[in-house]
């Protein structure tokens, strides 16, 4: 289970953040996660729960998962479609020389603090 590596360095990261601006608690932590990042959404979700609460600055924070959708691009005719449905072969023209746009990624998007946590 490779989702608690990757809690363990969104902590790092996100702790990091809090001391370079001094931040007593986070509440929440935005993270954008492609489609056919080969990670496990409820799995991270598990990972984080157990592993933010065991950080002082992260117990209760809520990890919310914004979904990339996978989508291609076919060398050949130039059309995009989604990649999930159809694979490596395009749909408008049979060509395989496509390419991944997007949804291979996970991104740290931002971090919100309490409303009562000084600026």
């Amino acid at each position: 289970m490779h989702e608690l590596g990757i809690v363990f360095h969104i902590v790092d990261m996100v702790e990091e953040l809090g001391r370079d601006h001094d931040l007593g608690s986070v509440a929440k932590v935005n993270l954008r996660l492609g489609e056919v990042s080969g990670v496990i959404p409820d799995y991270l979700q598990d990972c984080w729960r157990w592993a933010a609460d065991r950080s002082e600055l992260l117990h209760g924070c809520e990890l919310v998962i914004e979904p990339v959708n996978a989508i291609t691009v076919c060398n050949s005719c130039g059309r995009t479609y989604p990649t999930v449905e159809f694979g490596k072969i395009c749909p408008h023209c049979t060509s395989p020389d496509t390419v991944l746009l997007q949804g291979n990624e996970m991104e740290l998007d931002s971090i919100e603090v309490p409303e009562d946590e000084p600026a």
